[in-house]
């Protein structure tokens, strides 16, 4: 995303001093944002772009008009690839991946390989069988463990962030003290 962001400004500057500004399309898989215009002189907003190939006049009221994404496609072409998402499961009260896992980690792997740059962010949860405190603990384990299991195999644990979440945020909303294979999981995203 600080890319993206960085991408759009830089489009904002090339566009104020051109008098227009274009709303290109974000990082793939990502939504477009939008650009609020403000009048220079009152700070008003006096429109916005909302969808991605537009642009507008500055000065008075913003009119949208489509642009020709191929005009922008060398610049679209710096954009990195969507982010990627990696949910692995585990036993129950444990640290060790189910075998249905194992290839997702695997797959996670090369991908975090093909980039150049990449960022891993690793978040651990439980279910709720258990205390709150011991569950904190638990999901920070599993968490460390896949960022182990990662740098077991090269990963640089310098581009790895690691939390737990314990069972705040479950994939299957249960009562305390039950037993849920889904919510006992590590979600991984890598940028």
């Amino acid at each position: 995303m600080r890319l993206a962001a960085a991408f759009v400004a830089l489009l904002l500057l090339a566009g104020c001093a051109s008098g227009a500004v274009t709303l290109l399309p974000g990082e793939p898989g990502s939504k477009v944002g939008a650009v609020a215009v403000l009048d220079p002189k009152t700070g008003a907003e006096v429109g916005t772009l909302d969808a991605a190939n537009t642009r507008s006049a500055l000065g008075g009221r913003v009119v949208a008009r489509p642009v020709d994404p191929a005009r922008h496609a060398r610049l679209l072409q710096g954009l990195p690839p969507a982010e990627r998402h990696f949910t692995l499961y585990f036993f129950e009260g444990s640290t060790r991946i189910v075998p249905g896992s194992e290839q997702e980690l695997h797959n996670m792997f090369a991908e975090i390989a093909k980039r150049s740059g990449a960022e891993v962010q690793i978040t651990g949860h439980t279910d709720t069988v258990g205390p709150g405190a011991r569950n904190d603990q638990l999901s920070l384990d599993r968490a460390r463990e896949i960022r182990d299991a990662l740098v077991g195999q090269g990963l640089n644990p310098a581009i790895t962030r690691t939390t737990g979440r314990g069972e705040r945020e479950l994939l299957i909303p249960t009562p305390d003290n039950t037993p849920e294979e889904k919510n006992r999981r590590v979600e991984v995203i890598v940028r």
